[in-house]
């Protein structure tokens, strides 16, 4: 993490970009845990908690600028724990899993498309003539 204003931005890209990471992680292992008995799904909770750290100004810069990156971070969770598609208590569906990795690589992929371009940016500032 950089600690400068001029790099905020970048920042919390870095930390929505972990988040990403690991909900990957989370939803790998639930894929691989598709056939065990009892099995709960997993998730991370991120987005929410960043719409609230920037949410209630009018100014996005300034809401940026002010994000306490200490407490921005991924929650781990059990999802649905007391639903189960199956007999066996599990419920993982692979279909759905699926779709969430497939959309969650999207995600991550963008994320670091978005930090590339601010570094583009920045460099381009700091090489003008």
């Amino acid at each position: 993490m950089i600690s400068t204003g001029a790099f905020n931005y970048i920042n919390v890209l870095d930390k929505a970009a972990d988040a990403s990471w690991t909900r990957n992680t989370i939803i790998a292992n639930n894929i691989a845990n598709n056939d065990t008995p009892g099995y709960k799904r997993k998730d991370v909770q991120f987005e929410s908690y960043l719409l609230n750290a920037i949410a209630g100004g009018d100014n996005l810069d300034k809401d940026i600028q002010d994000v306490d990156l200490s407490t921005l971070n991924a929650n781990t969770y059990i999802d649905n724990s007391r639903l189960s598609y199956r007999i066996d208590g599990n419920n993982v569906d692979i279909n759905t899993e699926s779709a969430y990795l497939a959309q969650n690589q999207i995600r991550y992929y963008t994320l670091l498309d978005s930090m590339t371009q601010e570094f583009s940016r920045l460099s381009a500032v700091v090489n003008a003539r």
